[in-house]
């Protein structure tokens, strides 16, 4: 059955849908559908181990941020498939967020994301431990041959040495995928969508991931941290961000590694790969630089 029968099957239909494919994924395969009454957005994907990825746990998390006020409501589901409302918005980019004005708006959905989600999520939760994570892929990317195994061992060094320098830790509920394309703004709000990682985890891990994702300067990082916290920024803070930066730059690289083997999204993985490579090596060496 090919995608576009699944989502005519589905039943929720008023009349005839036209089927567009969203464009960008590299995880999922997402479809705008019409109807003679309403627009839809369609997700589809099935559960991913070897990232972790459950799809229940990602309609949990969905839900729990729609209850929260952050993501747009959850209006039908089955097995493989996510169907929400769609919103008339565009998605940020990273020019975006390393404006100013934009990054003070990104900052307080960030927040309540942490704070507000946990409060209606229902049922079991995830935990995404980036470092777990890490160890994870390497040792699926060994079990494969992966071409780039002569790395591993400075790898698990490195991720071994970034853990330590990153305590203590937080604990919040993350989105833990903070591209600048999971922002969506209307005009009036931004929202926040995309909770396929979604789990419990240090708030640094967001708050990283948003500076590396985007490649905030560091002068933008400074005012992130201090507007997040709402106090003055301390020596010990600033390293045990830099800590978990390096940590989610190591992640996504691996992340794009495993998606060079298994995943089967037409996206140049390896090129992704390479850009990511190059971009943990910098902020790990200055990250080495500084605590010297």
């Amino acid at each position: 059955m090919t995608p576009e029968d699944r989502i005519r099957s589905l039943g929720i239909w008023h009349g005839p849908i036209d089927i567009t494919p969203i464009t960008g994924g590299i995880t999922n395969r997402n479809y705008l559908v019409r109807d003679r009454t309403t627009r839809r957005v369609v997700r589809l994907g099935e559960d991913i181990p070897v990232h972790h990825i459950i799809r229940q746990n990602e309609l949990a998390a969905s839900q729990a941020a729609h209850a929260a006020g952050l993501s747009p409501e959850v209006v039908h589901h089955a097995p493989g498939i996510l169907v929400l409302d769609y919103i008339e918005a565009r998605a940020l980019s990273p020019d975006d967020i390393r404006n100013a004005e934009t990054l003070a708006r990104v900052i307080p959905l960030v927040r309540a994301c942490h704070h507000d989600i946990a409060r209606e999520f229902r049922g079991a939760a995830a935990i995404f431990w980036v470092f777990h994570v890490i160890r994870d892929y390497i040792a699926n990317l060994d079990a494969a041959n992966s071409p780039y195994r002569p790395l591993f061992p400075s790898l698990l060094a490195q991720a071994e040495r970034l853990e330590a320098a990153a305590g203590p830790f937080e604990i919040a509920f993350g989105h833990n995928d903070m591209l600048a394309a999971n922002f969506l703004d209307d005009g009036k709000r931004l929202w926040l969508i995309d909770w396929d990682y979604a789990g419990f985890n240090t708030p640094m891990f967001d708050l990283g991931g948003l500076a590396s994702n985007n490649e905030l300067a560091e002068d933008a990082e400074r005012s992130l941290l201090e507007a997040y916290y709402q106090r003055a920024l301390t020596p010990d803070l600033w390293q045990r961000y830099r800590a978990m930066k390096c940590a989610s730059l190591l992640r996504e690289m691996l992340w794009s590694m495993v998606s060079e083997i298994h995943s089967t999204i037409d996206f140049d993985y390896a090129g992704y790969t390479a850009e990511n490579r190059a971009r943990f090596e910098r902020a790990y060496d200055a990250f080495e630089q500084d605590i010297a």
